[in-house]
């Protein structure tokens, strides 16, 4: 094992250490109440997993078979939780919480924000809000799984404030990586205009991914004609490329055309997105049109692709 190597694992477990101590995670019981860190993580798990059995337990919180069977059947003692057979395949039995669970649910909740706010309350802003992103990034490398974040969430209303994200999102990217200057945005800004303008949930959709809450990616449908659709801001945060979410909202909207019934959907890029090309060329996109462009500050190469869906 190298000294780099070591190094790294040193300072892993060196703050492994500092932070249980801190959340008193060593002691028998979760923040004095008659819970054990796993049994409240069970609870959580049982409220919040849709269809929620042992197995899936097990497997999300890698917890031994016997241990979780006695964590449920303790459950089941005290009126925590209960089982109801599935109608759709009599050996499974899905999980819930009674009243009672949820109420020793809420109150742990309440307990754990005291006692975040507690370790908080001597913090500046400043440092709450480094605190945070720097407990955001952890999360970000370490749920990294099989080319998959866990955690994001897609959705595909808009909200107040989506659209400026959006925009600033794009400004501050492709100004970085592209050399894009203010005209690009205010062009960005045009597209979205006339997409509030003309939208119809009938035939246009947006794809918002969020991770805790903060807009990392996006991609959207405009209609174009009757059998003819576009695709516009499809766009990923740097930090959450190469680990499929892409792929993931490309094949989406792309599906939603061919439910939608369009026969045609086509695509504007440029010829310095070569990662968001290859993804293009893989699902079948072919280029059918370029012309330089001067106006955003930079001379670059404007390319439309095209992709038939009848064929």
């Amino acid at each position: 094992m190298n000294s780099e190597t070591t190094t790294f694992i040193h300072t892993v477990r060196k703050f492994n250490r500092f932070y249980t101590n801190i959340l008193g995670l060593l002691d028998s019981h979760l923040l004095h109440s008659d819970f054990s860190l796993s049994e409240a993580r069970v609870l959580y798990e049982i409220e919040n997993t849709e269809k929620c059995t042992a197995k899936k337990l097990i497997d999300k919180l890698h917890i031994d078979a016997g241990y979780m069977s006695r964590i449920i059947k303790r459950f089941e003692k005290q009126e925590l939780t209960y089982r109801l057979q599935s109608e759709e395949d009599g050996r499974l039995y899905y999980l819930h919480l009674t009243e009672h669970g949820k109420e020793a649910l809420a109150a742990l909740d309440a307990l754990s924000n005291d006692q975040i706010r507690t370790l908080m309350s001597t913090l500046s802003e400043q440092d709450k809000t480094a605190l945070a992103k720097s407990m955001t990034s952890i999360e970000k490398v370490l749920s990294s799984h099989n080319g998959k974040v866990h955690n994001v969430h897609i959705r595909h209303d808009l909200k107040p404030g989506d659209a400026g994200t959006l925009i600033s999102l794009h400004g501050s990217i492709y100004a970085k990586e592209c050399g894009y200057n203010h005209i690009f945005e205010g062009y960005v800004c045009q597209t979205f205009y006339e997409f509030f303008t003309r939208y119809n949930p009938d035939k246009d959709r947006i794809w918002l991914a969020e991770l805790n809450g903060e807009i990392i990616g996006a991609i959207a449908v405009i209609s174009q004609a009757t059998q003819k659709a576009q695709i516009r801001w499809f766009i990923l945060h740097p930090d959450y490329r190469g680990i499929g979410l892409g792929k993931t909202l490309l094949e989406g909207a792309l599906q939603y055309c061919k439910d939608k019934g369009y026969n045609q959907v086509f695509l504007e890029t440029t010829e310095d997105q070569e990662a968001a090309i290859r993804m293009y060329q893989k699902a079948g996109f072919t280029k059918i049109s370029e012309h330089r462009n001067h106006a955003w500050g930079v001379d670059h190469v404007e390319q439309v692709y095209e992709l038939n869906l009848t064929s």
